[in-house]
């Protein structure tokens, strides 16, 4: 195997015997395959659009769920990618047989082949195939990108909002870095214009969001527990939590939100739930202790699934794109519902969570609430109040390095403001940094699909103080990733111009230094150092 599409990656490099993830050298290729297959399914979709016909919303979900299927720390179980792999395999011959002219269809459009030829298939077809460095960099670079943008149009999706756009540029993105006679500077064009079309998805997410759960609000979230047995649900999915609340009222059970849920509570829709507890536990990373402590089920959303504990394995419960061979998969019916009952009756018989902190923390600062706030924050800014704004949105992980981002967010000045989304919060929001006339210096717009929120409020921020650059505005980048959907929100802040972005712990392993001259050169994308160095310079 050969996979580096994470920051975790072995040594920086590559994982080359297994995944750090925990991800097996056997799905691993197969995770391969599945983008390979779709790929050549888009290819025949893209062809099908120049021909002038339409192509149905169930293909359009098909490529963002099997694109979603292979981000990391979601899908271990090789018998449903498998079943994936098949499933596109015939769609795509199915849609083949409406072309005209296939003429210019790419290898993968035009391969199929029985199950038992997957695995010499996948060996030819993984991420080094590609022996050119720097345009293997950039292709990878693209697909990253796309796998983010397409978790995120399904959460859309899942509440009924589509973007024939968005879907049509994510085919034809796929299709294009088949070519083989596309150069370096298509391929750079091409990673901006993935980066405009995942402001344009993420955009489409909030809408779905708050158009049907109410702009989210400031909150304060309790982190102990309560006296009745809980469901524990993680990940980013709302509407699985919004079916989850629903099916437990009245049944005793509690529902808590472990990582990248901690926002569901910001939701006014939600509010409504009594049983709707608080938040249990920290980052994702962290689970395999706390899910042990919870003594309920654990419902996984998406991705970010660490291989469980036998201790917990039983309690471990997975739906849509993520599962985890063993672990009980609740599949969602042809209208998108999904029947919890299984996992509630489970609940019933565990013990109440184990409580491992008390207290509060706040969030539900997106751009809306801020927005809300605008003239509070331009008059502190204006009297010297808040000196500057510190987006430290992004991904938290397992590594020791990242203790960096909590001794940075101790160290800055207390006339400076954090702004937040995604799990690399939690290296900081429950730290007591107080507050600036009433506004609290940790901001937490929520998700990190929300990093869409942050950029808004630069770009509104920019419109208040009558610049015409974003970036002379008094804010400054240091932004953690560890995934896919961290690289789409880099190249959508790419696209809106932002720059002198801090990129850590480490800079992605797909950048080849070629690649990364680039973004060094255009954008002034940077790496970490050290906390007093990196203040210094970011304080200038």
């Amino acid at each position: 195997m050969f996979c580096y599409q994470c920051q975790e990656t072995a040594g920086c490099k590559g994982c080359t015997v297994s995944g750090v993830c925990g991800k097996r050298p056997e799905v691993a290729a197969l995770q391969d395959l599945l983008v390979y297959a779709t790929k050549g399914l888009s290819s025949v979709t893209t062809a099908l659009r120049k021909e002038g016909k339409d192509v149905a919303i169930d293909v359009n979900h098909m490529v963002t769920l099997n694109l979603f299927t292979t981000i990391t720390n979601a899908n271990f179980d090789e018998v449903s990618i498998r079943t994936r792999v098949t499933e596109t395999l015939k769609k795509t011959a199915e849609l083949r047989a409406q072309l005209q002219d296939v003429s210019g269809l790419s290898e993968a459009a035009l391969w199929s082949a029985p199950e038992t030829d997957y695995a010499a298939k996948a060996a030819e077809v993984g991420v080094l195939s590609e022996s050119n460095e720097d345009i293997r960099s950039l292709k990878e670079t693209i697909t990253y990108g796309l796998k983010g943008l397409a978790a995120y149009l399904h959460h859309a999706n899942v509440l009924n909002h589509e973007d024939e756009d968005v879907d049509a540029f994510i085919q034809r993105a796929l299709s294009d870095i088949q070519k083989k006679d596309i150069s370096v500077d298509g391929l750079v064009a091409l990673t901006l214009e993935t980066g405009k079309y995942g402001v344009q998805g993420m955009a489409l997410l909030d809408t779905a969001n708050t158009d049907t759960y109410g702009q989210p609000e400031i909150t304060e979230v309790d982190l102990g527990t309560r006296s009745n047995p809980g469901i524990l649900i993680s990940g980013h999915d709302l509407k699985d939590l919004e079916m989850l609340l629903d099916q437990t009222a009245g049944t005793g059970v509690d529902v808590y939100t472990h990582g990248e849920m901690l926002p569901g509570h910001y939701y006014p829709f939600f509010k409504k739930y009594p049983h709707f507890a608080g938040n249990y536990g920290n980052a994702w990373w962290k689970q395999r202790d706390e899910f042990e402590s919870f003594n309920g089920p654990i419902l996984m959303t998406t991705n970010c699934i660490v291989p469980p504990k036998d201790s917990y394995k039983g309690r471990l419960w997975t739906t849509g794109a993520a599962q985890y061979p063993g672990c009980r998969h609740i599949e969602g019916a042809a209208d998108g519902s999904k029947d919890f009952s299984a996992i509630i009756e489970q609940a019933k018989s565990c013990s109440a969570p184990t409580e491992i902190e008390s207290g509060k923390i706040v969030g539900g600062f997106a751009h809306n609430q801020v927005l809300a706030l605008a003239d509070k924050v331009v008059d502190a800014v204006k009297n010297g109040a808040i000196k500057k704004f510190i987006v430290m949105a992004g991904c938290d992980g397992r590594h020791t390095t990242r203790d960096y981002y909590t001794q940075f967010a101790k160290a800055l000045p207390k006339d400076t403001v954090i702004l937040t989304a995604g799990c690399a919060k939690y290296r900081y929001n429950k730290l007591k940094l107080g507050d600036i006339g009433g506004i609290p210096r940790v901001l937490d717009a929520g998700q990190c699909n929300d990093s869409y929120s942050l950029a808004l409020i630069a770009l509104k921020l920019k419109e208040v103080f009558g610049l015409d650059d974003v970036n002379k505005l008094p804010i400054v980048y240091n932004i953690a990733w560890y995934e896919q959907k961290a690289v789409i929100v880099l190249l959508a802040l790419l696209s809106l111009g932002v720059k002198n972005i801090h990129l850590g712990p480490t800079l992605p392993a797909f950048l080849s230094k070629n690649v990364a001259n680039v973004l060094v050169e255009n954008f002034g994308i940077g790496t970490i150092s050290n906390v007093e160095d990196d203040l210094a310079l970011m304080m200038k």
